[in-house]
């Protein structure tokens, strides 16, 4: 089925592109929520003549996602999640935590516009914010653990304070299990 996209779907097209898609996905949901209508011939005569007269704002959009682009380049995010002792994140880092975060640094960029797969891992990835169909920025994403640095430092101090006693522990009841299992043999 042809279908001529009313506003951007993600993971199908953008604005005003003609898609084949199958039926049942274009007759019980694109067309109904607004997001597609038909491919007549009639209907892509109409677009080629919208189209035509728009273009002068098409490049005006253009320029301003690319813009937005630009601004956005060189942008690094590093992202603090609370972390398993395997690796593991305790939930997930997502599009909308991205966005989020952009918001922190001053961005102000919706979520759905931002495509990444759900991360679940410690370690570096990449989100792609989509501002036009021609412009796409990556944006690299590091994710850390929360209580990364509080744990070394415990770690690093703890090893002195349990060596001494250790020693000292280990000594005192090697002498003292033996007393005890003599006494109640005898008893």
């Amino acid at each position: 089925m042809e279908l001529i996209l009313k506003q951007d779907v993600i993971g199908l097209g953008y604005k005003n592109d003609i898609v084949n898609v199958k039926s049942g996905y274009g007759r019980n949901y694109l067309i109904p929520q607004g997001k597609a209508v038909i491919a007549s011939p009639s209907a892509k005569k109409v677009l080629a003549e919208n189209l035509k007269q728009q273009a002068h704002k098409l490049a005006a959009i253009k320029a301003e996602a690319e813009k937005k682009g630009e601004a956005l380049n060189g942008v690094a995010l590093t992202i603090a999640a609370k972390v398993s002792t395997t690796g593991q994140l305790y939930g997930s880092v997502n599009a909308a935590r991205v966005a989020e975060e952009l918001a922190k640094l001053g961005y102000e960029i919706d979520r759905k516009i931002i495509t990444m797969r759900d991360i679940k891992m410690v370690g570096d990835f990449v989100a792609v914010v989509h501002f036009h169909k021609e412009v796409a920025v990556e944006i690299p994403v590091k994710v850390v653990a929360e209580n990364a640095p509080a744990e070394e430092e415990k770690q690093e101090a703890a090893p002195a304070v349990e060596e001494a006693p250790v020693a000292e522990v280990e000594e005192a009841p090697v002498e003292e299990p033996a007393a005890e299992e003599e006494a109640p043999a005898e008893a």
